[in-house]
């Protein structure tokens, strides 16, 4: 099964003003060149809320998946690649990395188009990553990301990403935690406590990656 938008939401705008959000300007994550390495390496898929529909109906399908952060052309960017488990596949994305701005601001960006896509927000520990993305099509639809150097994540950091969703105006039927059933997207394993920075082995079963729009597809 070909999925468009699983993981990535492509085609997205510039971020809201704080008016539009219930708990005022979301706080975003400030990184230097020094402090970007804390990006680098494999972080673990662990929820999505999304407001698009079809969006929400595709993070449904995804078992597992993960992230793998290197650095990319020049110290301002750093290369994301994404694998997700669905179905019988194992799909793969590498059409996003971070740029970290003058003011030390962590985008998401479209690799082709070079647009703004998303940002990264300042979660309340290194360990987890939380990224939020906006669609632009009639409206403007949020989604929200959250993922972790490990699978052992807190009731702390998850009541935290509940929060973030919420404040972006997401519900909690629009939240989906992935239940990391099947073992499709293999990733080295990472064992409590040991360092997380491990290099993932991925199976990509499936083309094209997700985040792609397909032709009959409703969408990004």
């Amino acid at each position: 099964m070909a999925v468009a938008g699983i993981a990535t939401i492509l085609g997205l705008t510039v971020l809201l003003p704080a008016a539009a959000f219930p708990c005022g300007a979301p706080h975003v994550q400030h990184l230097d060149n020094a402090t970007a390495s804390k990006l680098l390496g494999t972080w673990l898929y662990v929820a999505g809320a999304a407001q698009f529909p079809q969006h929400l109906l595709e993070m449904l399908l995804i078992d597992h998946g993960h992230l793998h952060v290197e650095p990319h052309a020049g110290e301002q960017e750093l290369l994301m690649t994404q694998h997700v488990a669905v179905g019988d596949q194992c799909l793969t994305n590498n059409s996003t990395y971070f740029e970290i701005t003058a003011s030390n601001t962590t985008l998401v960006k479209d690799a082709k188009t070079h647009q703004t896509v998303g940002t990264l927000m300042n979660p309340s520990s290194e360990d987890v990553l939380l990224i939020q993305y906006e669609l632009q099509m009639e409206r403007t639809y949020l989604a929200l990301y959250l993922y972790a150097r490990n699978l052992s994540v807190s009731t702390a950091h998850r009541e935290e990403f509940e929060h973030h969703a919420k404040c972006l105006g997401l519900s909690e039927e629009e939240i989906v935690y992935a239940p990391w059933k099947t073992e499709l997207c293999q990733v080295k394993e990472i064992e409590k406590g040991n360092n997380p920075r491990t290099d993932p082995v991925a199976t990509v079963t499936a083309s094209p990656p997700p985040g792609t729009h397909q032709p009959g597809s409703t969408g990004n």
